[in-house]
């Protein structure tokens, strides 16, 4: 029954409106809707059809069992005017901010990964440059090719397997179709081992955010913070920045410098000095002023595991006296221009810290984009941002999608054609 008809109902009912008063017509009106308008969508009813109509409708239809008692318009007024607000749905369109922000997405994507794209494609075309049959002499061809693509030794072997049972069940031997079941296995695989994996980065809402960065020196650690903060920093966030990193010469000052381009705060003190201790300032510089985000940038060295665990350790401790959920990420940053060493030391790392996610640097800058297939199959660790440029706004949370699209998207073009 809709919203209108049981108006009807209640105001009508089985009695004749000429045996009740006026006062008593109206009061009965107005305790039905106020009982409704809590009943459906806290007054607000969402209907297809037209208002304007249904108001009429009940109008005419009190009227004829009511013009003895009341006259014809001060009947309509009453019921109007009790009557909710009547809303249609509206479908919001997307501003065009965020559709020309989606296709700047797709430009960095497509530019970052041509380096990637033409290696991975250069690689292909070495294999199939004299392809005869598919034998084993072939899948030995393809391992090693894969393998010099940077996917990684345990990706490599897994696609050259399936692949030959591919090749057995479809009784594939035609050069083409050869082709076009690699990219399948391989976006297949990539695919799956991502079903369950969340890339977002875990922002809060209640709360504020607190995010480790963990990686040896050079691979673009403290450039990806400094990146990251001017981002938040331009969506109204107030950013606070932790120069935790204090063995590293020059580390410090470096921090500085990106929380000015930034313009946001930086906690510090001298070279030399605990860590720990930056991270006990920061994190009570943000309780006491109020900030919504806080990132931390950690010593970077792996000559010394134990050391640095227990430095990391000891600044989770810290932060979880204030804010128990906290750290809310730990993120591993690594070079994709280092290829196969990025991969050692986020399996180094994995095993000597809780890291989160993956922040994967310069990778507009290397062919060797086939280490994100690596650190999926072989680690299970989300990549969750990656640097597709030099300038500030070059950082990019990590679009699975697109990654794929901007790997295969010539040997896709060419095996489509």
């Amino acid at each position: 029954m809709g919203f209108f008809d049981k108006i009807k109902k209640a105001v009508l009912g089985e009695k004749k409106v000429e045996e009740a008063p006026k006062e008593e017509l109206v009061e009965e009106l107005e305790e039905t809707v106020e009982e409704l308008s809590q009943e459906e969508n806290h007054g607000t009813v969402v209907v297809t059809e037209e208002p304007e109509e249904k108001e009429e409708t009940i109008v005419e239809e009190l009227v004829e069992v009511s013009e003895q008692e009341q006259p014809k318009e001060e009947i309509k007024e009453t019921i109007v005017e009790e009557v909710p607000e009547v809303k249609k749905p509206v479908k919001v369109p997307e501003p065009p901010v965020v559709e020309e922000k989606k296709e700047e997405t797709i430009k960095k994507y497509d530019k970052g990964l041509e380096k990637s794209r033409r290696s991975f494609g250069q690689y292909m075309n070495e294999l199939f440059a004299n392809f005869r049959m598919v034998d084993d002499e072939f899948f030995e061809d393809l391992e090693e090719a894969l393998i010099s693509a940077d996917v990684g030794f345990e990706t490599a072997m897994r696609i050259s397997d399936e692949l030959q049972e591919e090749v057995k069940l479809k009784n594939v031997k035609k050069k083409k179709d050869v082709q076009a079941t690699i990219i399948e296995k391989l976006v297949e695989i990539y695919e799956a081992e991502g079903i369950e994996e969340n890339n977002e980065l875990n922002i809060q809402t209640d709360s504020p955010t607190i995010m480790l960065f963990v990686g040896v020196n050079g691979v673009g650690k403290t450039t990806s913070i400094g990146k990251l903060a001017k981002r938040y920093k331009d969506e109204g966030k107030k950013v606070l920045l932790a120069a935790a990193d204090t063995f590293r010469a020059g580390a410090i000052d470096q921090l500085v410098v990106w929380g000015e381009r930034a313009g946001v705060d930086v906690v510090r003190h001298n070279a030399g000095g605990d860590p720990a201790a930056v991270v006990f300032d920061a994190v009570e510089k943000m309780k006491n002023e109020h900030y919504d985000i806080l990132l931390v940038d950690t010593a970077g060295r792996l000559q010394n595991k134990v050391n640095l665990m227990k430095e990391l350790e000891k600044m989770k401790r810290i932060i979880e006296r204030e804010y128990p959920s906290a750290p809310h990420e730990v993120l591993l940053v690594v070079d994709a221009t280092t290829g196969q060493n990025a991969l050692i030391q986020a399996k180094e790392f994995k095993n000597t810290t809780d890291v989160t996610g993956i922040v994967l640097t310069k990778l507009d800058g290397t062919a060797k984009g086939g280490i994100v297939l690596a650190i999926r199959n072989e680690l299970h660790l989300p990549v969750k941002l990656v640097g597709l440029g030099e300038k500030i706004t070059d950082l990019e949370e990590f679009n699975p999608n697109q990654f794929v699209y901007g790997l295969f998207k010539d040997l896709m073009e060419d095996y489509d054609g």
